[in-house]
């Protein structure tokens, strides 16, 4: 909407009249607008949607990295370590595996919550809570505990604990050390992103009740 907005003061009244147009007059700009309120609640910063967008792409590509793991992909692994994956995967080890990584884009999926109006009304479809409005700390402080751990764990693993993992003569090394190193490096985002996200749903929901 902003880009549009810009090129039509750019292009002058004539321009201006084509985006009417094509909108299907002002109606049609006023559903636009009514459409975005509906999937962002008015006062959320549109960093925050972008965080929390980034948020569910932190996980993506260490959850494809253990899924060509679980498939019996080698991805790197040698020795004892090498012999344990290859005897459960494909088998109850890719199972474990597709668990996780589910769980983790899960999680990560909710931080839209925090953006969209279900994070402030349980959606209708949902037995016995729907249409119920969501307690602001209902949703802030899990979110904040949540981030707070993700941080922990990011941090653990930026200063020491990652080259620790890799120090193991089993772990991948080299180029496949490095993909693994690529495919893990976007999840230490993913707590400050919960962090600020919840944030600016925190001044938004409990700034209401002021």
């Amino acid at each position: 909407m902003s880009t549009t907005t810009v090129a039509t003061i750019a292009a002058g009244a004539t321009a201006t009249a084509t985006t009417t147009a094509a909108a299907g007059g002002p109606s049609g700009a006023a559903s636009a607008v009514t459409r975005r309120r509906e999937v962002r609640p008015a006062g959320t910063p549109r960093w925050a949607e972008l965080a929390a967008r980034a948020t569910v792409w932190t996980t993506v590509p260490s959850g494809l990295w253990r899924l060509a793991l679980g498939l019996g992909v080698p991805v790197g692994f040698s020795g004892e370590l090498a012999e344990a994956f290859d005897h459960n995967t494909p088998g109850w080890g890719t199972a474990y595996l597709v668990a996780l990584s589910g769980l983790a884009e899960l999680l990560a999926f909710l931080t839209l919550g925090l953006v969209r109006p279900w994070g402030e009304v349980v959606p209708r479809w949902i037995p016995f809570l729907g249409g119920r409005a969501v307690r602001p700390l209902a949703a802030i402080v899990p979110a904040a505990l949540g981030s707070a751990v993700l941080t922990l764990l990011g941090l653990t693993s930026l200063f020491g604990g990652w080259t620790e993992e890799l120090s193991n003569p089993d772990a991948p090394q080299g180029s496949a050390g490095v993909i693994m190193t690529l495919c893990y490096l976007p999840m230490i985002a993913w707590g400050p992103l919960v962090a600020a996200v919840t944030v600016a749903y925190a001044r938004r929901t409990l700034g209401r009740r002021r």
